[in-house]
């Protein structure tokens, strides 16, 4: 498939090449191009092909958010109450705030987490930043070209405070 710098070919679901124009909507941030063996041609013939799901690449992207210190939750307001719902039937979803794009030797992550006060949000970024990196270049064997952090909230000390103290009224 040949590429120039007006327009790329992407391969369709049937395995067709369809051509996109660079500037369209929705463009990939990670390759889509065929992988290219990474062992020497002796080593890799008979070793096959390895596909990741999306899923997986989610997942090590939320265990590793979540190890960060400063961390308290991942997802926006929703979904944190859709987890804590999951959580009590012990279906905890791990991808919970996790959207990643995976290409053949790529991936690209976005991020969303609650930071828990008065800890440095930018530092608590960059910790997970570079904490999702590595797993997913570790773990997963891609290269990651982005990972986008949104910060949704701020998790106080007095909001674990209010849900410990008991109702005055009976």
């Amino acid at each position: 498939m040949a590429t120039d710098e007006m327009n790329k070919t992407v391969a369709s679901e049937g395995g067709a090449s369809v051509p996109r124009s660079a500037g369209a909507a929705g463009s990939s941030r990670v390759d889509r191009a065929p992988a290219v063996p990474r062992l020497p041609m002796e080593e890799s013939a008979s070793a096959g092909r390895t596909t990741i799901a999306e899923g997986v690449v989610a997942k090590v992207a939320g265990i590793a958010a979540r190890e960060v210190s400063g961390v308290h939750a991942l997802g926006g307001e929703g979904a944190r109450a859709f987890g804590a719902i999951r959580d009590a039937v012990n279906a905890t979803d791990l991808t919970q705030g996790v959207k990643v794009e995976v290409g053949e030797t790529q991936a690209a992550a976005d991020i969303t987490i609650v930071v828990d006060y008065p800890v440095p949000i930018q530092e608590v970024a960059d910790n997970v930043r570079s904490a999702v990196t590595a797993a997913i270049t570790r773990l997963v064997g891609l290269q990651v070209v982005e990972v986008n952090i949104d910060v949704n909230d701020v998790h106080l000390p007095i909001d674990d405070a209010d849900d410990d103290t008991e109702s005055r009224v009976s």
